[in-house]
């Protein structure tokens, strides 16, 4: 199995930035795809980021896009998500997630049913 462990998180005011690490065990990380969700109090599970193991494929959400970075250091078995100009909406748990199917070093997923493993989340919070 695949463990993988969420940091980052915190309180920042609106327009501000924070960087989400998740640190994956495994011995074929660079297989892996990973993915970003994040999920309010009420809300649906909602699609972020995703990148392919490969590192060559990128995929993010509409609301996110142009503000958020995902990259990953494959030597280090981490993914990250660079959260810039944040938003109150943007308050949320996130979630990385891993995905070890035949096809995922070459395709980033944007359908939580992908993946096969997950964080325990991270809680980031942004104020008005």
């Amino acid at each position: 199995q695949v463990q993988l462990v969420e940091s980052g998180g915190g309180l920042v005011q609106a327009g501000g930035s924070l960087r989400l690490s998740c640190a994956a065990s495994g011995r074929t990380f660079s297989r892996y795809a990973m993915g970003w969700f994040r999920q309010a109090p009420g809300k649906e599970r909602e699609f972020v980021a995703a990148c392919s193991g490969s590192g060559d494929i990128i995929s993010y959400g509409d609301s996110v896009k142009g503000r958020f970075t995902i990259s990953r250091d494959n030597a280090k078995n981490t993914v990250y998500l660079q959260m810039n100009s944040l938003k109150p909406e943007d308050t949320a748990v996130y979630y990385c997630a891993a995905d070890l199917g035949w096809s995922s070093t070459w395709y980033a997923p944007s359908r939580a049913g992908d993946y096969d493993y997950w964080g325990q989340g991270t809680q980031v919070t942004v104020s008005s």
